[in-house]
């Protein structure tokens, strides 16, 4: 069955860069001229996804509005003449079509993600954390989308990080899946939220970017809320695991944690370079900085 859907949890406060989310969602906040949540639903759209699905609260309004119409705003560019801006802000309301759901209550990414079963339905799914921005060739979702459709099992994106950061996310343990496999595929044998490096695994992270099948479902309703609370996916998919295979999938491209202060300011610093308008310039002006 094809991957036609993606969930994108926004609900989160965004405290790790407060003030300036105190009235903005974080997903909003700008990648030199553009919102974060705006690269991946673009990435998504790109993987052939046609349906987003985006897990919101009370004070997510302006990721409702962004992906909205705006009239007024089309009808002052068009009367200015700019159209290549017109055409831009009208693209945006065409991505895809757009469904928001309600998250009443903060109990992790695992009820996030369960919040979106109804929409959903029986079908594989993607999920999209808009934090980790990847830039590629290739969409890093499609990746994962084309991976599913060879194992027809749920696929996690994974990159290596320095052994001292395992501790940072959460590190599968697992084999490469097979000689005839995509050596960038590995069939996943356990998962470890945050270990000791010391006990870590691997050195292959997860990061937000999954492919699942709908039986997750059944393993969010049945999994106890952890620590604060929340419902972990992890805890999720390791459920999933007894029944059926996972796997993990070494993405190709360049990942930012822009849901950090430094990923964030990286993110925006090399994502600027690359534009062929402003690159050149932003380059010239880097070097005039005193940096010793």
């Amino acid at each position: 069955m094809r991957v036609r859907k993606a969930v994108f949890p926004a609900a989160g406060w965004g405290t790790r860069f407060l003030p300036a989310t105190k009235a903005q969602p974080k997903e909003m906040l700008p990648l030199v001229d553009k919102p974060v949540i705006q690269y991946a639903v673009e990435e998504a759209v790109e993987a052939g996804i046609e349906q987003v699905i985006i897990i919101t609260s009370s004070q997510k309004r302006a990721i409702e509005d962004h992906f909205d119409l705006n009239l007024e705003l089309e009808q002052l560019l068009e009367a200015r003449g700019d159209i290549d801006m017109l055409r831009q802000i009208r693209a945006i309301s065409d991505l895809a079509q757009i469904s928001y759901v309600r998250q009443k209550e903060q109990l992790g990414l695992g009820h996030a993600v369960l919040v979106a079963k109804e929409l959903i339905g029986h079908e594989p799914f993607a999920v999209i954390l808009s934090d980790d921005v990847v830039v590629g060739e290739r969409p890093c979702i499609g990746q994962l989308i084309e991976a599913y459709q060879r194992t027809h099992c749920s696929v996690v994106a994974v990159t290596e990080v320095p052994h001292e950061d395992t501790c940072r996310y959460g590190i599968i343990a697992g084999e490469p899946a097979g000689p005839d496999e995509d050596p960038r595929l590995y069939k996943v044998s356990g998962l470890v939220e945050k270990p000791d490096p010391a006990q870590a695994p691997s050195d292959l992270a997860i990061i937000g970017r999954y492919i699942l099948t709908p039986k997750i479902f059944d393993k969010l309703e049945q999994t106890q809320r952890g620590a604060g609370g929340e419902i972990q996916l992890t805890d999720a998919i390791q459920a999933l695991m007894k029944e059926q295979d996972v796997y993990g999938y070494a993405f190709e491209g360049v990942r930012y944690d822009a849901g950090t202060t430094m990923g964030w300011l990286k993110a925006s610093v090399e994502l600027a370079l690359q534009r062929q308008d402003i690159g050149g310039e932003f380059q010239k002006y880097l070097r005039t900085l005193d940096l010793n």
